[in-house]
């Protein structure tokens, strides 16, 4: 029987919104673009658990930020991966009801990874695995094996699923099969061909 392995930012949830990523640059007090290209250059560090929160939050910004404003960025960066995909969160309860077995993996520091599992649908999950636990990121074929490792699974048993291609060849070059996320829709197609999973009622 396969696993599906799901990431999680817009894949099961919604990408950020603007009026969040307008909200983040405007506490930062920086200038839009200068704020989103910094947030990027060091997110995967940041990701992998290398750099803190405080450490993070001073490299986007170029200058040391003290506590107050980390913990308000933290807050609002946290809220604004909180925008639930309810159509793909639902493929989940589909494919548990069919039998398969399912878990997440997502790139997201231990401040998001701690919001991740306050949401009651990730319980339902048979495993969750988040790169600030773990000192991996993806697209790096190790958190592949590292998964699948702990699952006491072969990776040719599960089907990953991500909206980004690198992360999906990723997955490929460490023996899974893998998914392109392009909306529900497509997904519960897709996986019904690699599971083998019936209809949705």
């Amino acid at each position: 029987m396969k696993w599906v392995l799901f990431d999680y930012g817009e894949v099961l949830s919604h990408a950020q919104p603007e009026d969040d990523r307008v909200r983040l640059a405007e506490a930062a007090g920086v200038d839009f673009d200068r704020f989103w290209q910094g947030y990027w250059e060091h997110r995967l560090e940041f990701d992998r658990g290398v750099l803190s929160p405080g450490a993070y939050w001073s490299e986007v910004l170029g200058r040391r930020m003290r506590d107050p404003e980390v913990e308000r960025l933290v807050r609002l960066d946290v809220e604004s991966w909180s925008h639930i995909n309810e159509d793909t969160v639902a493929i989940i309860e589909e494919l548990r009801a069919s039998g398969t077995r399912v878990a997440l993996l997502s790139n997201a520091p231990v401040c998001l990874a701690d919001r991740i599992e306050l949401m009651p649908w990730v319980t339902t999950m048979n495993a969750r695995f988040y790169s600030g636990h773990l000192g991996l990121v993806k697209p790096d074929a190790e958190i592949y094996l590292r998964v699948a490792a702990q699952l006491g699974a072969r990776p040719s048993e599960f089907v990953f699923v991500d909206d980004r291609l690198v992360n999906v060849a990723g997955a490929e070059s460490a023996g899974m099969s893998a998914i392109h996320f392009r909306g529900a829709a497509s997904l519960r197609d897709a996986l019904r061909a690699a599971t083998g999973a019936p209809d949705a009622p």
